[in-house]
């Protein structure tokens, strides 16, 4: 007997709402348990729902609340979130994807397409369009890691959370996009950041990288050697 998928639906188009809903509703294997619009209180809702999937539209304020995805995620075990409507746009894919997102759906995608992902992503699959895949490929394959240097921590003063800022300053992200990776608010990420140019002197962001980098190469330079000789 196939499982049945549970969803909590999240949009601020009511007309979409309701054309979803009559769209899932036809399925046999999928469950609309909710459906609302964003509000910083509709996390209660979903929660107490406690869907398997979250399918969102492409309204930018889900995200801009950086700790709701979070806070869904820990009150609701193996909450999947997928995201419908959506454009081909490459930055909002990644940042999607970094936030938490294993099922893209486009726009112009077919109602059957939009229940298979939901079908898929309830099974522990991950879906995006075939058009996005390689952008997916490409953005894992430019990321660094996220090391943070035991000499720069101690030498320069940075935390462990400074370091992973450092990092994401050398990927050139925007605030909004650190936000997003690291879970926290774009005035969180600022606070770093500004607490980061004061420890190292650098005059702006964009130097920060160079700052550690220079101090990097300067703690790693070679002792003199010894001109004494052990007999």
């Amino acid at each position: 007997m196939r499982k049945v998928a549970e969803v909590f639906l999240l949009a601020e188009n009511r007309l979409l709402r309701e054309a979803l809903i009559r769209l899932l509703s036809k399925r046999s294997e999928v469950r609309v348990v909710g459906a609302n619009s964003y509000s910083p209180q509709v996390h209660h809702e979903i929660i107490a729902a406690r869907p398997q999937i979250l399918l969102l539209d492409s309204n930018g304020m889900v995200f801009s609340n950086a700790t709701f995805i979070c806070t869904l995620r820990s009150a609701i075990k193996n909450l999947r979130i997928v995201m419908v409507d959506m454009d081909p746009d490459e930055n909002l894919f990644l940042g999607a994807v970094r936030a938490g997102v294993v099922g893209y759906v486009l726009k112009d995608a077919t109602a059957m397409e939009v229940a298979s992902t939901i079908s898929a992503v309830a099974a522990g699959q991950a879906v995006c369009p075939p058009s996005l895949c390689m952008t997916l490929f490409r953005g894992i394959a430019q990321q660094i890691p996220v090391a943070p240097a035991i000499t720069w921590s101690s030498e320069l003063g940075l935390s462990r959370r400074e370091m992973e800022m450092v990092e994401l300053l050398r990927l050139r992200l925007t605030n909004k996009e650190m936000a997003l990776r690291l879970s926290l608010s774009e005035q969180t990420v600022k606070n770093h950041i500004h607490h980061i140019l004061r420890k190292v002197g650098a005059p702006n962001r964009f130097s920060i990288v160079a700052h550690c980098e220079n101090w990097t190469r300067r703690e790693v330079q070679p002792a003199p050697e010894s001109s004494q000789r052990l007999d």
